[in-house]
């Protein structure tokens, strides 16, 4: 840059954090705008499995790399994959020197990112209202308190529901047409053994027709099930869902009924309650004409079905974005070529997306065992980071 540019992110997620991490390290000031109070002030979600040619390239870019691998868990590339009777249909397990997908808490490697920042870096309980476009190439972030600032670049890494988003594009995440209910185990192995024995040390699922039943081992002990069918938003309709009971209820006897009593245990041996989490994306393709001073990134830009590339994109679109900043004269010249690598790349990764979710969720009233996943559709990772939707 010719000049030191004034630059605001919006949202202290993944993607948006190793952007402001890149940034400082070429001595580009930067300020991440954050609505949450503190980084501890809600769960983070659970594992993710950080891909070699996306997510690891990025982290490499920040100069993190070898302290997420001391984190990672290269074990927890294991998968195994069951019909409704619990039989164990295939299982794959990574070799002892593969890296190619380790898994980390979501938590750990945000706080991995927190901690690289200079003190002060994020603002916190500081929530983006809205972004205008200014005269000259700048943009004006509107505060919740009714204050505003200008930046040369604005950039939305807020999640589904941006508020950085309507500055470029009309467009809103639709229902996909799947929901899924997550549940928690702790303490796994010596307090639930029979989800340890399902679960091993991955990544589980099982699945018939329209129906699913996944779990996913985090760190010290901790399991995430994400129970998934295809149905109407209202599913729940005449249910309260912080009655547990009966939200376990309606689902043993109205979704998963003949499926096989290890994989009910899913169902009625949770800890806590049962979280509701229906499926939005963004239409495909997404894309907008430029205005100068502000970009998306990550969910904010391409909202998709889970398939184990959500994080990973967010955080090759941070590296991406922060290279293009430091490596161009304007900013104009940094959206041009940041934004003309991100959305074809986005495109592409949408279509697989939603591919993979009509393969794995048929729009169809079929409830029968269903064929193993094909060998090009890697399962492990392809669920949702269960956070609620991040709006910085």
């Amino acid at each position: 840059m010719s000049s030191t540019p004034r630059i605001a992110i919006s949202g202290a997620g993944l993607g948006g954090l190793v952007c402001a991490r890149i940034l400082q390290q070429h001595d580009v000031p930067v300020t991440v705008f954050e609505r949450e109070t503190d980084p501890r002030s809600r769960p983070q979600g659970g594992t993710l499995d950080i891909h070699e040619d996306t997510g690891q390239a990025a982290l490499h870019a920040a100069g993190l790399f070898d302290q997420f691998l001391a984190l990672s868990r290269p074990e927890s590339q294991e998968w195994r994959l069951y019909d409704r009777q619990a039989t164990l249909i295939r299982h794959d397990q990574a070799g002892e020197d593969d890296l190619s997908r380790p898994e980390i808490d979501r938590g750990q490697l945000r706080t991995l990112l927190l901690d690289s920042l200079a003190p002060g870096t994020v603002r916190w309980g500081a929530p983006v209202r809205a972004v205008t476009p200014l005269p000259h190439g700048t943009a004006r972030l509107h505060h919740h308190d009714h204050a505003a600032e200008d930046f040369d670049l604005v950039i939305g890494a807020d999640g589904a529901w941006s508020r950085v988003r309507p500055a470029l594009s009309d467009a809103q995440p639709a229902y996909a047409g799947v929901t899924m209910v997550e549940a928690h185990f702790d303490d796994v192995d010596r307090r639930h053994p029979g989800i340890a024995r399902l679960v091993g040390r991955g990544t589980m699922s099982a699945k018939a027709g329209r129906r699913s039943l996944v779990l996913q081992r985090s760190s010290n002990g901790h399991v995430r099930a994400y129970i998934t069918f295809r149905g109407p938003l209202d599913w729940h309709a005449g249910l309260d869902l912080a009655d547990t009971e009966a939200v376990r209820a309606r689902l043993l006897t109205q979704h998963y009924q003949g499926w096989h009593e290890s994989l009910l245990d899913i169902l009625r041996d949770n800890e806590g309650g049962f979280i509701n989490r229906p499926m939005f994306v963004l239409p495909v393709p997404h894309l907008w004409q430029r205005v100068p001073g502000i970009t998306l990134l990550g969910d904010a830009a391409h909202l998709m079905p889970p398939a184990g590339v959500g994080a990973n994109l967010a955080l090759l679109d941070g590296a991406e974005l922060a290279r293009a900043v430091i490596a161009h004269p304007t900013i104009d010249k940094a959206l041009d070529a940041y934004e003309s690598v991100m959305l074809p790349r986005a495109i592409d990764n949408a279509k697989t997306a939603q591919q993979m979710l009509t393969t794995l969720m048929p729009d169809t009233d079929t409830d029968t065992d269903d064929a193993v996943f094909p060998d090009t559709l890697w399962p492990a990772g392809t669920l949702p980071d269960s956070r609620p939707a991040h709006t910085g």
